[in-house]
Order: structure tokens, then sequence, then C-alpha cells
């Protein structure tokens, strides 16, 4: 993926973020934790170096939970924002769903398969990832 700044924004655009550069990784999430996060049987993300991504609108609410994991939402509508790992503070993972231009960003694998939902098929070519 080349350089390119991005944007995106909550459901009722109170929160509001920009990302320059390129992500990290792109892909779909089907751990257990995300499923109930979202609401969704999965969740995909983008994942960026947090230096890369800037809140421009409302900061985004924020959750810890006893694994280490910050969830950000957003306060008003409740649109899940972020995930940030503890254990990799380099990494901020954005739900790929908020971005505006979503053409840009096609996921690359998969994490956690062990945990998907039998009927799910999505993507099924692709890899899978920690």
């Amino acid at each position: 993926m080349s350089e390119m700044n991005l944007s995106g924004h909550c459901y009722c655009g109170a929160v509001k973020f920009e990302v320059s550069g390129e992500s990290d990784w792109i892909g779909h999430c089907h751990c257990e934790s995300c499923r109930r996060q979202s609401g969704s049987v999965m969740t995909t993300f983008a994942g960026f170096h947090p230096d890369q991504v800037i809140f421009t609108g409302a900061m985004p609410s924020r959750y810890t939970s006893d694994d280490g994991v910050t969830r950000s939402f957003c306060g008003q509508c409740g649109s899940p924002v972020a995930y940030e790992p503890a254990d990799r503070p380099h990494e901020i993972h954005l739900q790929l769903g908020l971005f505006d231009d979503l053409e840009l960003l096609a996921p690359r694998d998969h994490s956690f398969l062990n945990e998907k939902v039998s009927w799910l098929h999505a993507d099924e070519h692709l890899p899978e990832s920690d």
C-alpha cells in the first residue's frame, strides 16, 4: 500500500480521526471478545502505529478489560472505534467500518480462526495470522 491519508468517523460523527501512512496490517478478527464488544460475528481492523492516528473530533471513551486490552468507543452513539493491546503499545487497531473510503483498505488475513463461527464464510482465501 502506498503512502496515503485516510479519515473516518463514528456513526454520529462526534469521534473523527485522520491517519497518515500505510497500515501495518488489515484483517478480520474472529475472537470471542471482539465479537462481544462489536456485536458482530467478526470484526475487521486496520492496524497502525499510534503516531499515525490523530483524533480530530471528540476523544473516544475508553474501557480497559482484565486482559489489558483498551477498547475505545464513541461516548455518544456507542460505535466501537479502536483496540489497543497492552502487550503491543506500538499498535492501535481501528475499526475498518469507520473509514470514509473502504475501497483503499482490503483485508489481508484472519486472526483467531479457531474461534470463527462455523457458518460464516468471508474471505476464506486469505491466510491466518497471529
